[in-house]
Formats: structure tokens, C-alpha cells, sequence
């Protein structure tokens, strides 16, 4: 990456700050751009879902993986937790997402309650030997007493597919059925999956995170604190394919303790430590036993550290630096923090950057784990907080002492309840993916880049006013 006219700023940039010149470029086609990465994460994407409780969860890794990314489990999240969660994630299929299944003698109040769990929105009715009987959707339940059974409300006019159905014909068969999904069964007939129109689509514009054996790839987090190299070989042997080592200040004697700790008990699992802002905390961290260094210190939309302390570090320049210093080591970055639209995950990587972490901005999806709620208007959110909140902190503390838990309530530094509304036209995480692959694809061809290396390499970066910034916004109303 070079700047415009080769003039270097002499001050710290956030990505509101910059923007890309277009280069000349042979490459015709945003689909010709292969996104994958080359840091170890396996992501076939650069986009990986925050370790944040609000945010990543199974459904999230699940659906991620299965579209080319990954989701970090929080550290907060007991290890038979953590254990179920992998379990559980390696088991669903790489193609059709998981069905929501109930039997025709559960009632409506049943059904509602677990709609909001998934993206596609329909409730698929089983028999005894969980072969589908029937389809319910929340059209379905409108008007209806929600004591009543599904088996009066369902639709049993029921299209099926059969695994292994390959996705054009799918497509083609739910489209000229004016289907929008159908339940997919195995060779007996029962249920196995579920494909809708856009996730037909879907599988042949992503390829999965998939581990050796051919399972969807997860992660999770640890902190610095307490036995973390049990706990890291706890989590490996659960199956977990990478580790984050994770802290809020990561350039510290205590960070680089741990890291040894956890680098001696999984020697051949890949880590993450964060976070830091200079070269030198990329530095120690790498030689402390990481292979991928966390870059960010404030940007985040639920965290106050910045207007707290005064700390932290214009996001862009962040990982300019953190991300060359990664580069000469041999090593890797992520920029984790301060994105807000597609054009910053863009120039993250055009910074450097393997691996783009997402937060807020995936919590106010149906597949983050929180209960999906409604305000006065009917618009649906789900309550996001930030992982330095009082509300987390009081999480991470349950077992500790009432007097502990009080003094330690007193330091915070994150947003303890925000609601993140869930965007009417893209409430799926997937819907979300598919904007922001768009846009890094298309900045690619931009740029002339083929891959994300040539992206880095090839990218030509300008410096804006806060005007600049403004006009290349979309107006909506004039």
C-alpha cells in the first residue's frame, strides 16, 4: 500500500479519514477475487465475528463458517459450554443451514418463540421419525391463539429436497415452486437441512472454514488471568481449531507470561493475542508466542476506553503499523474495532490486515445470541454491551465474593446495554456478509488485485476532510 503522491500524513488516520484511489486495472470481474487468507484461520473471507458475548455464539460460528469465516467464543463462557457449542458446530452440515424443528402437538406460542433463532425464518413440523409433515412460518401464526397446535396451523403442502441437491437445481426448483425454502431430507427421508433461494445462491458464491476432517472451523478466547494454559489445553482438546488470547491491553508483562504459558501446552494450535497499536507490542507478542496479533485499542462502538483514559489509537495507522510490523516478523494482523460500513473492512485489508474482526455490527443479526425484542414501533433489536462494561464484568465475576464483585464493578470502561437494530432489508448475518463481500470484492478490482495480497500491495490510499467523507455518503432524501 502506498499513499497518493506519495505524501505520508503526519497524523494518525481512522478510516473515515482516508479513502482509495481507483488504479488501472485487468481484473473484470468482482467474482474473479479469491478472499481467502493466508494466516492460518482458514477463512475462505477475511471476516471474523468479535469475541464478544453479545455477538458470537454457535449460531453465529456456525452460519460464518459455512460461509468462509469464523466467530471467536467469549472467554466468559465455561469450558462444557464452549465444548457443547463445538461440538455441536462441527456436526451441521457445510452447505444447508440448520432447520428449526417442532412436532404438530406444539402449539404457536411454541413456534414464535423459537422463529427468531434463524435467519430463514420457518419452523419445519417432524413426525416420530422426524420426517417433515409440514412448514410454519410467522405469516402462519398471525391472528391465531398461541395455545393452538401446529398441526392446525402448518402448511402441509411440503416441497422437498434431497441432499446432496446441487444448488442451481435447487434454486431453479424452489423458484418455479414460488417456494422461498424447503426442508432437505437424506435417503430415508428424514430431515437433514434446510436450503432457502438466497443460501442456494449463497453456496456457490462462498466456499466454508473448513478444518482437516471437513468440519466447520471454530474459535475461542482466553484471558491472561487465572490457570490460562489449563484452560487453553481444556479448549483445545474440545476441538477448538484456534485460540485468542485475549485482553484489552495487550502490550503488558502479564500478556506475554500467558501467551508463553499457552504457546508451551498447544504448541501447533495457531493464536491470536491482542490487543496492541505500535509495532513494538506486535513485536513482543509475536515473540512471546504469537502467530496472530490483535490491532486495536478503542474504536469499538461499545467501548469508552478512549474518553475514559485518553488511550488508544486511530484505527487505520493502528494497523498500518501493527500490520508491517506482522509482515516482517512473519506473522500476521487482525483489526478488530471501528467498522461501520463495508469500505472500512476494505481498507483494513488494504492496510494490511488478514483478518477483519466485527462486533456490534453482527449483534443486531438473528443468528447473535441475544433474545430478539421489540420496541414501541415494532422494530426488532437485540441488547449488545461492551466485554469492559459493568454489565460483563458482572458476568465474568459471578463467582467471586459480593464485596469483589462491587469493587470491581467500579472500574469500567464499555457501553453495559445498547440496542442494535436489526436492518429490515439484511437482518441475517449472511445479508450482512453478502454486502460486505460485495464491497471488498469490488474494491479489489479497483485496485487491480486479484487476491488480498496483491489488494495490499497494489492499493493507493488518499487522506480526506471530514467534507470528502460526507460526499461519497449516499443521500437518501434531497
Amino acid at each position: 500500500m502506498r499513499f497518493h503522491n506519495g505524501e505520508v500524513p503526519q497524523t494518525d488516520l481512522t478510516y473515515s479519514d482516508v479513502f482509495m484511489v481507483p488504479t488501472q486495472s485487468a481484473v473484470t470481474s468482482r467474482l474473479a477475487v479469491d478472499l481467502s487468507t493466508r494466516d492460518g484461520s482458514g477463512a475462505a473471507v477475511p471476516i471474523v465475528a468479535s469475541n464478544m458475548t453479545a455477538v458470537s455464539g454457535r449460531r453465529m460460528a456456525e452460519t460464518l463458517a459455512r460461509r468462509g469465516g469464523l466467530a471467536v467464543i467469549p472467554q466468559d463462557i465455561p469450558v462444557d459450554v464452549v465444548a457443547e457449542a463445538v461440538e455441536w458446530v462441527k456436526s451441521r452440515d457445510t452447505v444447508t443451514d440448520t432447520a428449526l424443528t417442532l412436532t404438530g402437538g406444539h402449539t404457536v406460542g411454541d413456534a414464535l418463540a423459537l422463529l427468531p433463532k434463524r435467519a430463514h425464518g420457518a419452523v419445519i413440523i417432524v413426525d416420530d421419525d422426524r420426517r417433515p409433515v409440514g412448514v410454519v412460518t410467522e405469516h402462519d401464526c398471525v391472528g391465531v391463539d398461541r395455545f393452538s397446535q401446529l398441526r392446525y396451523v402448518a402448511s402441509t403442502d411440503v416441497l422437498t429436497l434431497s441432499a446432496g441437491t446441487p444448488a442451481e437445481d435447487a434454486f431453479n426448483r424452489l423458484f418455479e415452486a414460488n417456494r422461498k425454502l424447503a426442508p432437505v431430507v437424506d435417503a430415508d427421508g428424514r430431515l437433514s437441512g434446510i436450503v432457502t433461494r438466497p443460501g442456494a445462491l449463497r453456496s456457490t458464491l462462498y466456499r466454508p472454514n473448513t478444518d482437516a476432517a471437513g468440519r466447520l472451523r471454530i474459535a475461542a478466547a482466553i484471558g491472561i488471568n487465572g490457570d490460562v494454559a489449563k484452560r487453553a489445553a481444556q479448549l483445545v482438546e474440545t476441538g477448538v481449531d484456534l485460540l485468542v488470547v485475549d485482553t484489552a491491553h495487550g502490550h503488558q508483562e502479564r500478556m506475554r507470561e500467558a501467551l508463553s504459558l499457552v504457546r508451551a501446552v498447544v504448541p501447533d494450535t495457531p493464536l491470536v493475542a491482542g490487543n496492541v497499536v505500535t509495532a513494538e507490542g506486535v513485536a513482543d507478542l509475536v515473540d512471546a508466542g504469537a502467530d496472530i496479533v490483535k490491532v486495536g485499542v478503542g474504536p469499538g462502538a461499545m467501548c469508552t476506553t478512549r474518553m475514559m483514559t485518553g488511550v488508544g489509537r486511530p484505527q487505520f495507522s493502528a494497523i498500518l503499523e501493527c500490520a508491517a510490523e506482522a509482515r516482517r516478523l512473519g506473522r500476521h494482523a487482525w483489526a478488530d474495532g471501528g467498522v461501520r460500513h463495508p469500505r472500512d473492512v476494505a481498507l483494513a485489508l488494504a492496510a494490511g490486515a488478514s483478518n477483519v474482526m466485527i462486533g456490534s455490527w453482527f449483534a443486531g443479526t438473528y443468528e447473535s445470541p441475544g433474545d430478539l425484542q421489540r420496541d414501541a414501533d415494532g422494530r426488532l433489536y437485540k441488547e449488545n454491551f461492551g466485554m469492559a462494561s459493568a454489565r460483563a464484568v458482572r458476568l465474568r465475576t459471578a463467582a467471586d465474593s459480593p464485596f469483589e464483585q462491587a469493587r470491581k464493578a467500579l472500574f469500567e470502561e464499555g457501553i453495559s446495554t445498547s440496542r442494535m437494530y436489526l436492518d429490515p432489508a439484511r437482518p441475517g448475518v449472511e445479508d450482512l456478509l453478502d454486502t460486505i463481500v460485495a464491497g471488498v470484492r469490488s474494491a479489489c478490482t479497483y485496485a487491480g488485485a486479484s487476491d488480498l495480497e496483491e489488494f495490499h500491495e497494489r492499493a493507493v490510499i488518499g487522506v480526506q476532510s471530514a467534507a470528502g467523507f460526507t460526499e461519497g455518503a449516499p443521500l437518501s432524501d434531497w
